[in-house]
């Protein structure tokens, strides 16, 4: 997959949790496991690494937002630098299969 497409798949999951309330960021998909918010957030940062292996950068540990609601926008954010950085069409298939993923567990 191209750039393009995990620009696309991104867009499709910001575009499917932008307008989420706070409540339903906080709130697990299953009983008992991690909120939507600690879903996405940890999304975010596997792809944030990958932009920083990409770019012979060190990892970096993002900070989690109080609130779920700036996650649809720090999404975008992580893959853009992603796809800027010139990664690997191997590093964007993964970034993009595992957007999906998340996507369809939420």
């Amino acid at each position: 997959m191209s750039g393009a497409e995990l620009i696309r798949v991104v867009d499709q999951l910001a575009g499917q949790t932008a307008q989420w309330t706070a409540a339903r960021w906080d709130t697990p998909p299953e009983a008992g496991g991690p909120s939507r918010a600690e879903i996405v957030h940890a999304l975010v940062q596997r792809i944030a690494d990958l932009a920083a292996e990409a770019e012979g950068e060190p990892r970096r540990e993002l900070p989690a937002p109080d609130r779920g609601l700036l996650l649809p926008d720090q999404l975008r954010v992580v893959a853009n630098d992603l796809v800027a950085s010139g990664a690997s069409e191997l590093l964007t298939h993964a970034a993009a299969a595992d957007v999906s993923e998340v996507r369809a567990s939420l």
